[in-house]
Protein backbone atom coordinates (compact mmCIF):
# COMPACT_ATOMS: atom_id res chain seq x y z
CA UNK A 1 0.00 0.00 0.00
CA UNK A 2 1.22 3.72 -0.55
CA UNK A 3 2.08 5.18 2.10
CA UNK A 4 1.19 9.14 2.96
CA UNK A 5 3.48 11.28 5.31
CA UNK A 6 2.60 14.18 6.99
CA UNK A 7 5.08 16.24 8.68
CA UNK A 8 6.31 19.54 10.23
CA UNK A 9 8.75 21.01 12.05
CA UNK A 10 5.62 22.26 14.52
CA UNK A 11 2.50 19.27 15.39
CA UNK A 12 2.06 18.73 11.64
CA UNK A 13 -1.99 19.39 11.92
CA UNK A 14 -1.84 21.65 9.11
CA UNK A 15 -0.35 19.14 6.88
CA UNK A 16 -2.56 16.64 8.29
CA UNK A 17 -5.78 18.62 7.54
CA UNK A 18 -4.72 19.50 4.24
CA UNK A 19 -2.91 16.17 3.28
CA UNK A 20 -6.61 14.05 4.52
CA UNK A 21 -8.79 16.70 2.49
CA UNK A 22 -6.73 16.50 -0.78
CA UNK A 23 -6.30 12.28 -0.16
CA UNK A 24 -10.41 12.18 0.34
CA UNK A 25 -10.81 13.00 -2.97
CA UNK A 26 -9.60 9.67 -4.66
CA UNK A 27 -11.02 6.80 -4.40
CA UNK A 28 -7.63 4.30 -3.47
CA UNK A 29 -6.60 3.51 0.42
CA UNK A 30 -2.91 4.65 2.01
CA UNK A 31 -1.03 4.37 4.69
CA UNK A 32 -1.01 7.40 7.19
CA UNK A 33 2.20 8.29 8.95
CA UNK A 34 2.40 11.59 10.94
CA UNK A 35 5.89 12.77 12.16
CA UNK A 36 5.52 16.16 14.09
CA UNK A 37 8.77 18.23 15.83
CA UNK A 38 11.50 17.59 13.32
CA UNK A 39 13.51 20.39 14.80
CA UNK A 40 17.17 18.93 13.72
CA UNK A 41 18.91 17.54 11.71
CA UNK A 42 19.14 13.98 12.91
CA UNK A 43 15.05 14.04 13.36
CA UNK A 44 15.06 15.02 9.45
CA UNK A 45 17.85 12.41 8.79
CA UNK A 46 15.73 9.83 10.47
CA UNK A 47 12.20 10.72 8.84
CA UNK A 48 14.21 10.47 5.43
CA UNK A 49 15.17 7.24 6.22
CA UNK A 50 11.77 6.17 6.77
CA UNK A 51 10.26 7.69 4.18
CA UNK A 52 12.62 6.03 1.69
CA UNK A 53 11.71 2.73 3.45
CA UNK A 54 8.12 2.92 2.75
CA UNK A 55 8.81 4.07 -0.56
CA UNK A 56 10.81 1.02 -1.45
CA UNK A 57 8.59 -1.18 0.57
CA UNK A 58 5.52 -0.16 -1.36
CA UNK A 59 7.51 0.38 -4.88
CA UNK A 60 6.17 3.37 -5.23
CA UNK A 61 7.18 6.93 -4.10
CA UNK A 62 5.74 7.91 -0.86
CA UNK A 63 3.08 10.97 -1.07
CA UNK A 64 4.40 13.66 1.31
CA UNK A 65 2.94 16.98 2.45
CA UNK A 66 4.74 19.37 4.64
CA UNK A 67 5.22 22.69 6.37
CA UNK A 68 8.76 23.70 7.03
CA UNK A 69 10.16 26.96 8.93
CA UNK A 70 13.53 25.81 9.00
CA UNK A 71 15.08 25.24 5.58
CA UNK A 72 17.81 22.96 6.11
CA UNK A 73 15.42 20.32 7.36
CA UNK A 74 12.88 21.12 4.72
CA UNK A 75 15.90 20.68 2.26
CA UNK A 76 16.90 17.17 4.20
CA UNK A 77 13.21 15.92 3.53
CA UNK A 78 12.75 17.28 0.12
CA UNK A 79 15.99 15.08 -0.92
CA UNK A 80 13.72 11.83 -0.16
CA UNK A 81 12.88 9.25 -2.47
CA UNK A 82 9.17 10.69 -2.45
CA UNK A 83 6.53 13.02 -4.04
CA UNK A 84 5.97 15.93 -2.04
CA UNK A 85 3.96 18.58 -1.10
CA UNK A 86 4.52 22.47 0.52
CA UNK A 87 1.90 23.60 1.46
CA UNK A 88 3.53 27.19 2.25
CA UNK A 89 5.38 27.84 -0.19
CA UNK A 90 3.21 28.53 -3.19
CA UNK A 91 1.37 31.03 -1.99
CA UNK A 92 4.35 33.29 0.32
CA UNK A 93 5.16 35.36 -2.17
CA UNK A 94 1.88 36.37 -3.65
CA UNK A 95 0.86 37.00 0.09
CA UNK A 96 3.95 39.01 0.54
CA UNK A 97 3.99 40.92 -2.60
CA UNK A 98 -0.38 41.40 -2.11
CA UNK A 99 0.55 42.84 1.53
CA UNK A 100 3.84 44.32 1.09
CA UNK A 101 4.94 42.60 4.03
CA UNK A 102 7.98 40.10 4.52
CA UNK A 103 6.64 36.66 5.94
CA UNK A 104 8.58 36.19 9.01
CA UNK A 105 8.26 32.26 9.61
CA UNK A 106 8.19 30.51 13.19
CA UNK A 107 8.05 27.15 14.37
CA UNK A 108 4.96 26.36 16.80
CA UNK A 109 3.28 29.59 14.65
CA UNK A 110 0.03 27.82 14.65
CA UNK A 111 -0.92 25.82 17.22
CA UNK A 112 0.70 27.04 19.96
CA UNK A 113 -0.01 28.12 23.49
CA UNK A 114 0.57 31.80 22.58
CA UNK A 115 -2.60 31.47 20.38
CA UNK A 116 -5.03 34.31 21.33
CA UNK A 117 -7.69 31.59 21.32
CA UNK A 118 -6.21 28.95 23.93
CA UNK A 119 -7.70 30.88 27.17
CA UNK A 120 -11.20 30.81 25.06
CA UNK A 121 -10.75 27.26 24.24
CA UNK A 122 -9.85 25.73 27.81
CA UNK A 123 -12.18 27.64 29.78
CA UNK A 124 -14.79 26.61 27.03
CA UNK A 125 -13.61 23.05 27.82
CA UNK A 126 -14.42 23.91 31.36
CA UNK A 127 -17.71 24.87 31.06
CA UNK A 128 -19.26 22.05 28.34
CA UNK A 129 -17.86 19.32 31.23
CA UNK A 130 -19.59 21.25 33.98
CA UNK A 131 -22.81 21.94 32.28
CA UNK A 132 -23.07 18.46 30.43
CA UNK A 133 -26.04 16.35 30.09
CA UNK A 134 -28.23 18.57 32.34
CA UNK A 135 -25.82 18.20 35.25
CA UNK A 136 -26.21 21.97 36.10
CA UNK A 137 -28.86 24.13 34.44
CA UNK A 138 -28.08 27.05 36.87
CA UNK A 139 -25.25 29.26 34.23
CA UNK A 140 -26.73 29.16 30.81
CA UNK A 141 -26.80 32.80 30.90
CA UNK A 142 -22.78 32.37 30.52
CA UNK A 143 -23.54 29.40 26.97
CA UNK A 144 -22.94 30.51 23.41
CA UNK A 145 -25.47 27.48 22.42
CA UNK A 146 -27.06 24.96 24.33
CA UNK A 147 -27.73 21.55 22.55
CA UNK A 148 -31.18 19.84 23.35
CA UNK A 149 -32.26 16.57 22.19
CA UNK A 150 -32.88 12.66 23.51
CA UNK A 151 -29.83 11.00 24.59
CA UNK A 152 -27.35 9.55 22.89
CA UNK A 153 -28.25 11.97 19.87
CA UNK A 154 -24.64 13.60 20.02
CA UNK A 155 -25.07 16.28 22.33
CA UNK A 156 -21.94 15.37 24.26
CA UNK A 157 -19.43 15.24 22.10
CA UNK A 158 -20.59 17.50 19.86
CA UNK A 159 -20.76 20.28 22.84
CA UNK A 160 -16.82 19.30 23.57
CA UNK A 161 -15.61 19.33 20.08
CA UNK A 162 -17.29 23.08 20.02
CA UNK A 163 -15.33 23.90 23.13
CA UNK A 164 -12.07 22.57 22.24
CA UNK A 165 -11.82 23.45 18.54
CA UNK A 166 -13.51 26.44 18.29
CA UNK A 167 -13.54 28.21 22.13
CA UNK A 168 -17.33 27.92 22.10
CA UNK A 169 -19.17 27.71 25.17
CA UNK A 170 -22.23 24.64 24.92
CA UNK A 171 -23.88 23.28 27.35
CA UNK A 172 -26.29 20.22 26.41
CA UNK A 173 -29.60 19.16 28.40
CA UNK A 174 -31.09 15.80 27.07
CA UNK A 175 -35.27 14.98 27.31
CA UNK A 176 -35.65 11.62 29.10
CA UNK A 177 -38.51 9.71 28.71
CA UNK A 178 -39.73 11.39 31.81
CA UNK A 179 -40.35 14.49 29.82
CA UNK A 180 -41.54 13.09 26.97
CA UNK A 181 -45.63 12.42 28.09
CA UNK A 182 -45.88 16.15 27.41
CA UNK A 183 -42.96 17.61 25.80
CA UNK A 184 -41.82 20.69 26.49
CA UNK A 185 -39.08 23.35 27.06
CA UNK A 186 -38.54 23.64 30.23
CA UNK A 187 -38.47 26.95 32.48
CA UNK A 188 -35.12 27.22 33.18
CA UNK A 189 -35.01 26.97 29.71
CA UNK A 190 -37.14 29.03 28.26
CA UNK A 191 -35.09 32.10 28.91
CA UNK A 192 -32.59 31.02 27.06
CA UNK A 193 -34.23 30.20 23.86
CA UNK A 194 -32.65 31.35 21.68
CA UNK A 195 -29.48 29.78 22.38
CA UNK A 196 -31.01 26.42 21.60
CA UNK A 197 -29.92 24.20 19.14
CA UNK A 198 -31.57 21.12 18.87
CA UNK A 199 -30.14 17.37 17.41
CA UNK A 200 -31.88 14.38 16.11
CA UNK A 201 -31.30 11.26 14.70
CA UNK A 202 -33.40 8.42 12.80
CA UNK A 203 -34.67 6.23 15.30
CA UNK A 204 -33.37 3.16 13.98
CA UNK A 205 -29.76 4.40 14.18
CA UNK A 206 -30.67 5.20 17.56
CA UNK A 207 -32.02 1.82 18.41
CA UNK A 208 -28.54 0.41 17.57
CA UNK A 209 -26.75 2.68 19.65
CA UNK A 210 -28.57 2.43 22.94
CA UNK A 211 -28.89 -1.45 22.20
CA UNK A 212 -25.09 -1.11 22.44
CA UNK A 213 -25.24 0.23 25.93
CA UNK A 214 -28.80 -1.20 27.32
CA UNK A 215 -29.77 -4.13 25.66
CA UNK A 216 -33.08 -5.43 25.54
CA UNK A 217 -34.53 -2.54 27.76
CA UNK A 218 -36.88 0.15 27.00
CA UNK A 219 -34.42 2.56 26.77
CA UNK A 220 -33.43 0.32 23.85
CA UNK A 221 -36.75 -0.56 22.17
CA UNK A 222 -38.08 0.49 19.24
CA UNK A 223 -41.28 1.68 20.37
CA UNK A 224 -39.41 4.19 22.47
CA UNK A 225 -37.12 5.32 20.50
CA UNK A 226 -39.42 5.60 17.46
CA UNK A 227 -41.66 7.77 20.25
CA UNK A 228 -38.77 10.05 21.70
CA UNK A 229 -37.83 10.73 17.71
CA UNK A 230 -41.27 11.71 17.33
CA UNK A 231 -41.98 13.90 19.83
CA UNK A 232 -38.48 15.87 19.94
CA UNK A 233 -38.95 16.72 16.61
CA UNK A 234 -42.05 17.85 16.89
CA UNK A 235 -41.10 20.35 19.81
CA UNK A 236 -38.34 21.48 17.46
CA UNK A 237 -41.07 22.49 14.75
CA UNK A 238 -43.56 23.75 17.37
CA UNK A 239 -41.55 25.92 19.34
CA UNK A 240 -39.21 26.69 16.11
CA UNK A 241 -35.77 25.57 17.27
CA UNK A 242 -33.42 25.15 14.59
CA UNK A 243 -32.45 21.30 14.86
CA UNK A 244 -30.22 19.23 12.60
CA UNK A 245 -30.28 15.23 11.39
CA UNK A 246 -26.90 13.81 13.03
CA UNK A 247 -27.63 10.10 12.08
CA UNK A 248 -25.06 10.70 8.68
CA UNK A 249 -22.87 13.04 10.48
CA UNK A 250 -19.41 12.92 11.86
CA UNK A 251 -18.90 15.16 14.82
CA UNK A 252 -16.51 17.69 12.63
CA UNK A 253 -19.30 17.83 10.56
CA UNK A 254 -22.52 18.25 13.28
CA UNK A 255 -20.38 21.23 14.69
CA UNK A 256 -19.28 22.49 11.02
CA UNK A 257 -23.39 22.77 10.57
CA UNK A 258 -24.26 24.09 13.99
CA UNK A 259 -21.81 27.27 13.62
CA UNK A 260 -23.16 28.20 10.14
CA UNK A 261 -26.74 27.61 10.88
CA UNK A 262 -26.08 30.14 14.67
CA UNK A 263 -23.20 32.35 12.94
CA UNK A 264 -20.98 31.79 16.33
CA UNK A 265 -17.91 33.24 16.73
CA UNK A 266 -14.83 31.03 16.37
CA UNK A 267 -11.81 31.35 18.59
CA UNK A 268 -9.80 29.13 16.34
CA UNK A 269 -6.88 30.86 15.93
Amino acid sequence: MRSAFYISDGTAITSEVFGHALLSLFPTEFEHHTISFIETTEKALAAKERINKASSRAGKPALVFHTFVNNENREIIESCDAVLYNFLEPFVAPLEKELAIKAKPTTHRTHSIHEKSYDYRIEAVNYALTNDDGSNVTNYEEADVILVGVSRSGKTPSSLYLALQYGIKAANYPFTDDDMEELKIPSFLKPFHKKLFGLTIDAQRLIDIRDGRMANSKYSSARQCRMEVREVEKLYKNEQIPFINTTKLSVEEITAKILAETGLQRYKY
